[in-house]
């Protein structure tokens, strides 16, 4: 779902938005995190990446948890309701998707599920949605010579309007001036409540 370096820039970022996606394994110290831990940041060549937490502390690769992020322990009830739909979003990202749909891929009401998942995240289906889709546009737009609006649809995006204004509401600037090395003040605006996302 995630290339390496798109977790890197997870990591560096300290994007609890990812936790429970993957978790980050640092060689010389032997142990692993959540991406949102605040400890020092390892060198990228000392850093591998894992799914589980079971694989992280399988016998063949032996890294023990941090005790600063806990990552073997379960914060909240709806950390499940978080991982599932957190995961079903990064896979499904490109498409269209209701939150119905999502709601229907974990089994659980959509008022539940949107309830819980702000409760528990302090931000809506929608606004992961569109943070995830502005996560790959950014990665695309720092790695790849793709234009513009060829971003906005392989991500996902219905309209360039919609995917101009989003990506000026999270990043502080359009999607040209980012490429350029413009603002990235990654706004935080919360969201009114929304059936589709």
């Amino acid at each position: 779902m995630l290339t390496f370096e798109e977790k890197w820039e997870k990591v560096l970022a300290c994007d609890a938005a990812y936790d429970g996606q993957f978790y980050t394994a640092v060689k010389t110290t032997g142990i692993y995190c959540r991406p949102s831990c605040r400890s020092r940041k390892p060198k990228r060549e000392n850093v591998d990446f894992y799914e589980t937490k079971a694989e992280a502390e399988s016998e063949s690769s032996g890294f023990r948890p941090c005790k600063r992020c806990q990552p073997e322990v379960d914060r909240s009830p709806a950390s499940a309701l978080v991982h599932d739909v957190t995961a079903f979003v990064l896979t499904h990202y490109k498409r269209p998707l209701k939150l119905e749909e999502i709601a229907e891929h974990v089994n659980l009401s959509p008022f539940y599920v949107e309830r819980t998942f702000t409760q528990a995240t302090g931000e809506t289906p929608r606004r992961l949605l569109e943070k995830v889709r502005i996560d790959k546009a950014t990665h695309l737009l720092r790695t790849t010579d793709m234009s513009n609006l060829a971003i906005c649809y392989e991500v996902g995006f219905q309209t360039p309007s919609n995917f101009y204004r989003v990506f000026r509401r999270l990043k502080g600037c359009s999607p040209s001036m980012y490429r350029k090395g413009g603002a990235d003040e990654s706004l935080i605006v919360r969201d009114s409540r929304h059936r589709s996302v």
